[in-house]
C-alpha cells in the first residue's frame, strides 16, 4: 500500500515538472502588413471572378442602366448574341468607337496621345475611350467622370482584355450601349428606330445607329440632323473600309 502511494506521489511530481516545464502559449501578434496583403488579394479577387464570370453570363444590367430604369420607371432592352446582330452594326460601331479595336489590348496608345496633344493646343477632341474601356464603365462602374472611376476603369479594361475574346466585349457593348433615352442594346434600338431585328440592319441604318453614340439623347437615327447624316456618311466609308482589309474580323462569329 505504501509503495502504491510513493508510486503515485512520484507520478504526480512528474506531472508538475512537465507543466512547469512546458512553454506559455505564444500570443499571437498583429501582423498589419499580413492583413494587408490579404485585403489586397481579396479586393484583387472580387473584380476578378466578376469579370470571370460576365465571360458567359449575360450582364443583366449596371449602374447608368438601374438609373435610368429608376428615373423613367421603364426602359426598353433586349439581349442578343452577336450572331444575331447584323454585321453591319458590328463593324460601323468599330469604325464610330474604335477602329484599332482588333489591334489594341484595351487601350489606344495613339489616340491616347492625340487626345493629349490636341488638350494641350487647346482644341476639341472627342475621347480617346476605347470600346473595352465603355464596358467596363458601362458594365462594372458609373458614368461620373473623376480620377477614382479611371483608375478604376484601367483596371477593369485590363481584366476584361484578359478573359474576354474580342467578339464578347463587342457583344456586351452592344447589349449594353444607350442609343436613345431608355433605350439601351442594339436588338431595342433596332425595333425603336426602324420597326426591324438588328439582324436585319442595312449599312446605312446600322451606320446611323452608331452616328448618334456618344450623345444619343441629343441625336436621333431615324430622323437625323445634317450633322448625324454627315457623320453616318463617314462611318459608312469607315465601315466598308474595315470589310474590306478586315481589321474588324476579331468582332464577328
Amino acid at each position: 500500500m505504501a509503495r502504491r502511494k510513493t508510486e503515485k506521489s512520484k507520478a504526480q511530481s512528474r506531472a508538475q515538472t512537465n507543466a512547469r516545464a512546458k512553454p506559455a502559449p505564444k500570443r499571437r501578434r498583429f501582423r498589419p502588413f499580413r492583413w494587408l496583403g490579404r485585403l489586397i488579394l481579396l479586393a484583387m479577387a472580387v473584380p476578378t471572378l466578376w469579370v470571370l464570370a460576365y465571360r458567359w453570363i449575360d450582364p443583366p444590367g449596371g449602374y447608368y442602366m438601374a438609373t435610368e430604369w429608376w428615373r423613367l420607371d421603364t426602359f426598353e432592352r433586349e439581349w442578343r448574341d452577336i450572331g444575331e446582330m447584323s454585321p453591319h452594326l458590328v463593324r460601323s460601331v468599330i469604325a464610330a468607337e474604335d477602329a484599332n479595336f482588333c489591334a489594341h489590348w484595351g487601350f489606344d496608345i495613339e489616340a491616347i496621345r492625340a487626345a493629349m496633344k490636341a488638350n494641350e493646343e487647346g482644341r476639341s477632341l472627342r475621347g480617346a475611350s476605347t470600346i473595352s474601356q465603355q464596358v467596363a464603365k458601362n458594365v462594372f462602374l458609373w458614368p461620373e467622370r473623376s480620377w477614382v472611376r479611371k483608375g478604376l476603369e484601367a483596371g477593369f479594361t485590363l481584366l476584361i482584355e484578359a478573359f474576354w475574346p474580342k467578339e464578347r466585349i463587342v457583344e456586351v457593348y452592344l447589349n449594353m450601349v444607350e442609343f436613345d433615352t431608355g433605350v439601351f442594346g442594339a436588338e431595342a434600338a433596332a425595333q425603336h428606330y426602324f420597326g426591324l431585328p438588328a439582324a436585319e440592319l442595312s449599312l446605312t441604318q446600322a451606320s446611323r445607329l452608331a452616328a448618334v453614340l456618344p450623345a444619343p439623347k441629343n441625336r436621333s437615327a431615324a430622323d437625323p440632323s445634317a450633322n448625324v447624316r454627315k457623320r453616318a456618311r463617314s462611318i459608312t466609308a469607315g465601315a466598308e473600309t474595315l470589310r474590306a482589309d478586315g481589321r474588324a474580323g476579331c468582332a464577328l462569329p
